[in-house]
């Protein structure tokens, strides 16, 4: 039976760093705010951008206006200032190979589109699951339930996740389907070893791992 793999985008796929931090720079600022180190916002990436900004001192009454001004800067500046992490184009295509495709993430489902055509990999993935198409985010299983109903999985034993923080990891498990972490992002090996026994150093090895077992 063919499997199926989810992959998280940022810390995984793809470094999209300076245009997030940039994007809540350019927002702090607007808003006449003393603007975070990029080190406190670096350390919430892989959260939905509430938490972060809710988590960097915004009242939660003007988190949405916070929200909007970050996602107009970032669609702006996303496409020019993400990259493709190493081996992330050859895991990509390996993993077509032997599996069906999705990607779960938190970022903004319609921006991640767009990056992914802009970096040539979205003709891979057959479902996109964004932060606008749940109500609860990862670690919330809800985006990993929603991707492998929409691919009609019949079978939760070959399915997969891959992420770079606990949070994927979690939300695997809670969704019934096999968690496996990469170091590439966002959390430490000591971090992800803590939530799952299977880490890699990048997404390439994960694939290769996954795509050996039976």
């Amino acid at each position: 039976m063919k499997k199926v793999i989810l992959f998280d985008l940022d810390g995984t796929l793809i470094d999209s760093t300076e245009a997030i931090v940039e994007s809540f720079w350019v927002t702090f600022e607007a808003f006449g705010e003393q603007v975070p180190l990029a080190s406190d916002i670096i350390m919430h990436i892989g959260h939905p951008l509430e938490t972060m900004f809710a988590a960097l001192g915004i009242k939660e009454n003007a988190i949405n206006a916070h929200v909007a001004r970050y996602k107009e800067h970032y669609r702006d500046i996303s496409r020019e200032k993400t990259i493709l992490l190493p081996n992330a184009a050859q895991a990509v295509k390996l993993a077509n190979d032997h599996a069906t495709l999705g990607v779960v993430t938190t970022k903004t489902g319609s921006y991640s589109r767009i990056l992914l055509e802009h970096l040539g990999l979205m003709e891979y993935f057959d479902v996109l699951i964004g932060r606008e198409d749940v109500i609860y985010p990862k670690p919330h299983p809800e985006p990993i339930l929603k991707a492998i109903k929409n691919l009609d999985v019949k079978n939760k034993e070959n399915c997969w996740m891959i992420g770079d923080t606990c949070m994927d990891i979690q939300a695997a498990q809670s969704a019934g389907i096999i968690g496996v972490a990469v170091t590439s992002g966002y959390a430490t090996r000591e971090q992800l070893k803590e939530c799952t026994l299977e880490v890699y150093d990048d997404v390439l090895m994960a694939l290769s791992a996954i795509v050996t077992k039976k």
